[in-house]
């Protein structure tokens, strides 16, 4: 019904009894479009890193305040009772020993240079010897053959290849710092140089990265076998800025293994591409991002992190009891799979049993309080638009055995906190970088890191992992890795 926007009293006291009715029902209909609009912009002004998926980066200057979605009280801060701790140790054996004599008696200034001593106190310390570059000249001896007359020469090491060149170790540390401490060259360059005493030029990262990345072939082909042959792995994915565009990092990851790969695609096609998900049949790790169900040759697991940060909005913003209870319950759930003895696979028959009855009744009582509207609105294209609330309730109620898998095969995590914490410094590395130049940079610095996650997560250090790579000794994974 079009109306002017300006009634005056009295013509408003002029209307027919259905006019008026009319026009109370459009004001009705507009103050209900405007109260949505208003929560919707309400909602979105309060979401933050810490009550919905944003990512932290995206909180700004005014962080929220961290708040921690373990319950309070169970532990005291600092070390917990039998944890061992970590300090230095003095050695037996020490490189180099002053002896700090004593040769007058501070009390009566007696001389003491004769008195033999009783005893030592000894203190330690630890630090590093001035390093500096060392330069190994190769020489070749060229001789003329008596029989022949001709002229030979003796062979070069396989490694030195160029009249003056740089080392497997200085390669292997320029390596390291550009893609595990995230460097840049001119500054992984720089320290090298306050370092050693000789700052070596950009090209050396460049040529360590590339001779790197081409001797972890078999190390990464190794990787991704063993993902797909994992009973439990996790998969995310994140943006990232390459060539001026935007792309995707996708990581696949176990407590053992970390495999990433960059492509242009975020979705399905991306997913596909990587070569993991579409031939894994173990139990997939992720948040509720529907491409991931595409893959049916496989279990799926929802990350509960994602869970507890939406229930926590749904009880700020709209005030609903039952969405604290479901994140209590949650919680419990998770403390006593916590609980369960070793060897065990599963909570107990009765256990399981009531926690999903609690659960279902958990998720009745959102549903009526977040009933459907009475007169719903002609449907359009698409799925019909709906308050936080119901959405979350939906997802929690359609993939209930994908929110709960956790508590059913215990191999199971409550979140996918695994690939996050991998995705995390790559992250990082953007921030310090801005993005990667070409693809083909990106291609090597993931296939790196991939390499570099993995070693360390075997306990291996990287740069003597990085220095056997470059010495053609890659570090394969064995099959027990698989987790």
């Amino acid at each position: 019904m079009n109306l002017p926007s300006d009634f005056t009293p009295d013509q408003l006291a002029k209307l027919d009894q259905a006019t008026l009715i009319a026009l109370i029902l459009t004001l009705w209909q507009r103050v209900q479009e405007l109260t949505a609009e208003n929560q919707a912009l309400r909602d979105q002004l309060v979401k933050n890193s810490q009550n919905s998926s944003k990512p932290p980066s995206s909180d700004g200057l005014k962080k929220p305040r961290p708040r921690s979605l373990r319950p309070q009280g169970q532990r005291r801060s600092g070390g917990q009772p039998g944890h061992q701790g970590h300090t230095l140790a003095m050695v037996e054996q020490p490189q180099h020993v002053q002896v700090h004599p004593i040769s007058t008696c501070p009390h009566c200034a007696a001389n003491l240079r004769a008195v033999a001593p009783r005893g030592r106190e000894k203190r330690q310390v630890f630090d590093i010897p001035p390093v500096q570059i060392e330069v190994t000249e190769h020489q070749a001896e060229i001789k003329v053959c008596p029989v022949c007359g001709e002229q030979v020469k003796g062979t070069f090491p396989a490694a030195v290849t160029q009249p003056v060149q740089y080392g497997p170790r200085i390669q292997a540390q320029a390596a390291y710092l550009n893609n595990y401490q995230l460097l840049p060259w001119a500054r992984a360059c720089e320290l090298l140089g306050d370092l050693y005493g000789h700052t070596p030029g950009e090209a050396l990262v460049l040529t360590a990265n590339t001779a790197l990345a081409a001797q972890i072939e078999p190390s990464l082909a190794a990787i991704k076998a063993q993902l797909i042959q994992a009973e439990v792995a996790h998969f995310d994915e994140s943006g990232l800025r390459v060539a001026a565009k935007l792309n995707w990092l996708h990581v696949a990851s176990t407590e053992k293994l970390t495999y990433y790969a960059v492509h242009g695609r975020r979705g399905q096609k991306g997913m596909k591409d990587v070569g993991i998900l579409p031939k894994f049949t173990g139990t997939a790790i992720h948040d509720h991002w529907s491409p991931y169900l595409a893959f049916t040759n496989c279990r799926h697991a929802f990350c509960n992190s994602h869970h507890l940060r939406e229930l926590y909005f749904v009880v700020e913003q709209y005030q609903q009891s039952w969405a604290e209870q479901m994140a209590r319950l949650l919680l419990a759930i998770k403390a006593a799979v916590a609980a369960v003895p070793p060897g065990q696979m599963a909570l107990p028959a009765e256990r399981l049993t009531h926690f999903a009855q609690r659960y279902d009744e958990l998720i009745a009582q959102g549903l009526q309080a977040n009933p459907p509207p009475e007169d719903p609105p002609p449907r359009k294209r698409g799925r019909p638009k709906q308050p936080p609330p119901k959405n979350l309730l939906d997802r929690l109620q359609q993939h209930k055995d994908q929110v709960l898998a956790f508590m059913h095969d215990l191999r199971v995590p409550f979140d996918n906190n695994q690939a996050e914490r991998d995705v995390r410094m790559v992250k990082v590395k953007q921030k310090v970088s801005g993005a990667f130049r070409t693809v083909g940079g990106a291609e090597i610095f993931c296939a790196i890191r991939s390499y570099i996650s993995t070693a360390r997560k075997h306990g291996l250090n990287a740069i003597d992992a990085i220095h056997d790579a470059l010495l053609g000794k890659p570090f394969i994974p064995c099959t027990s890795g698989v987790a």
